[in-house]
């Protein structure tokens, strides 16, 4: 009897709503489940270690850091009306760390201030607890990311994992175990401090629905998702073509209208819930929709590994082009850039063509849109996550920069110790999972189509595999000397930002050609996978 097919009398207790949608009839023995659960427990221990180190602006005055922020919105949340939450008053100085989240992100913090209230008022008394640092402030603070990534993001992941068809079960945790250790995320979440997991973890629900054709719950999980980040702007296009593809495959003048009308009252009615306490007002929601996108901060912040910044050691755009300029220079090369990718998933709608397009839309919007801060990476990675049991090499590699994108910011927050374990880690659980170096061939990159295309006129694809490896561990190498320079040696005199920028510069590099080569698995996509589900 196949190893699938031996534990049909362990799925008998479970709630038929679970067994059918997400496959688990037909779950691994009940050896895959112990592994499971031994890889969620060491996805918590990693994450909890990560968080007894340092965090963003630790003793670091006047204006500390992340962790301060979600601090300080909690205080305002808790002690002001909700009317004064976006608004500059003489008890919300919006200059320091001033609430620019969607209003469920507030709801969040009002909630953690409540309980944060319960435990000591004074973590969040109006004014005296600005800047406030304890032990056992911190472990409170800790604690509110852990369990919204244990109760939203955690559970989608096992659950997609699980949902993966044509997948072993050994396949199916091995995915759940480089997806829940990929470092980026647990870096800047439980270390660095802030709630990505949430807006992600929401995302994922709504993939995970999609891929049931729940769509409506689907659509419900994504404007969550939206309402907590802005920055899941970054995804929606995949979402509105894919869904709109699906109207015009039933046909707009039948069940495609319908649906498309359901989906449209569905996002309206989810909005309004969300945006309710703000409604009675138009100059409350331009006010929050003001500082939702602060067009005078610039084209971006800090070091961020994109093509503005990199461009701008040899050009300084913010100094030759007007902000105004600026923004529609990124918006025009964000849309052409994106519009292949949207094109091709809305006329030929598919779930695998939806997840490719996540990705490249994201690192699209990541790439060369307004604003961009060098945490929103992420925003990219962990559709990559999605995929990696297709092409593990290549996702492995793009997670690894991503994470080295990071090393600026993570130096600063003292999170060297963290990134020097958890990067090596992860990626030494993802060759003995996925025994990547052997996936290099064009058909185990998804290039099979793509060098079809290319026959006799590019003679050098015989070697392809023997190329891309060479490639990969030459960038394995520079980015590890980068981490080493950046950690040990100053900077030459003169040039402060030098390791900065040369993180920046080199994981920019990476990520253009990752954006050509994920075009290119979506544009050549001939396998007609469509609407092969995943469970």
């Amino acid at each position: 009897m196949p190893e699938e097919q031996k534990c049909g009398w362990c799925c008998s207790n479970i709630p038929a709503v679970f067994a059918g949608p997400f496959g688990l009839s037909q779950s691994p023995a009940m050896e895959k489940w112990s592994l499971m659960t031994i890889t969620v427990l060491l996805a918590l221990t990693v994450r909890w270690a990560v968080s007894l180190g340092s965090y963003s602006g630790a003793g670091k005055p006047p204006m500390y850091g992340d962790y301060e922020a979600q601090r300080h919105w909690q205080e305002i949340t808790y002690n002001l009306p909700i009317r004064q939450w976006y608004f500059n008053t003489s008890d919300n100085n919006l200059l320091y760390w001033g609430l620019d989240y969607p209003p469920l992100t507030a709801y969040h913090s009002f909630v953690c201030a409540y309980i944060a209230k319960l435990i000591n008022p004074d973590w969040v008394a109006l004014h005296t607890s600005r800047g406030y640092e304890s032990q056992p402030h911190k472990l409170f603070m800790r604690t509110t990311v852990f369990v919204a990534d244990l109760l939203v993001y955690i559970p989608a992941v096992i659950l997609y994992c699980f949902s993966l068809k044509e997948t072993s079960a050994k396949k199916k945790v091995s995915s759940a175990l480089c997806i829940l250790l990929y470092p980026g995320l647990i870096l800047i979440d439980h270390g660095h401090f802030q709630y990505n997991s949430v807006s992600l973890g929401l995302a994922l629900w709504a993939v995970l629905c999609l891929s049931h054709d729940w769509d409506l719950l689907g659509s419900v999980a994504f404007c969550l998702a939206l309402n907590y980040k802005q920055m899941e702007l970054y995804h929606s296009l995949p979402f509105f073509c894919y869904l709109l593809g699906k109207c015009f495959k039933k046909g707009l003048k039948g069940k495609g209208l319908v649906l498309l009308t359901k989906l449209a009252g569905t996002v309206l009615l989810s909005f309004a819930a969300c945006w309710l306490p703000f409604g009675t007002d138009v100059e409350q929601i331009m006010q929050v929709l003001r500082r939702l996108f602060p067009i005078d901060r610039g084209l971006f912040e800090d070091k961020v590994a994109n093509i503005w910044c990199s461009l701008s050691v040899l050009i300084k755009i913010k100094n030759v082009i007007s902000p105004r300029t600026q923004l529609k220079l990124s918006f025009a090369v964000t849309f052409l850039s994106l519009l292949p990718a949207c094109i091709k998933l809305t006329v030929q709608p598919s779930l695998r063509g939806f997840k490719f397009a996540l990705v490249a839309c994201a690192l699209s919007f990541f790439l060369f849109s307004f604003q961009v801060h060098e945490k929103s990476i992420l925003l990219v990675s962990v559709p990559v996550c999605l995929i990696i049991n297709e092409i593990p090499f290549m996702a492995t590699w793009f997670l690894l920069v991503s994470t080295f994108s990071l090393l600026p910011l993570l130096l600063k927050d003292g999170l060297l110790l963290a990134y020097a374990v958890t990067t090596p880690a992860f990626l030494a659980v993802c060759l003995a999972s996925f025994s990547i170096l052997e996936k290099t061939s064009a058909e185990d990159l998804q290039l099979k189509a793509f060098s079809l295309s290319l026959k006799g006129y590019v003679s050098w694809f015989k070697s392809f595999p023997k190329i891309v490896r060479s490639l990969f561990l030459l960038s394995l190498s520079l980015m590890g000397v980068l981490s080493v320079l950046s950690a040990a040696v100053p900077p030459p005199p003169g040039l402060p930002d030098f390791f900065p920028v040369a993180v920046s510069v080199v994981s920019c590099a990476h990520f253009l050609l990752f954006l050509v080569y994920f075009n290119l698995v979506i544009l050549w996509d001939s396998k007609n996978r469509g609407q092969k589900k995943m469970s």
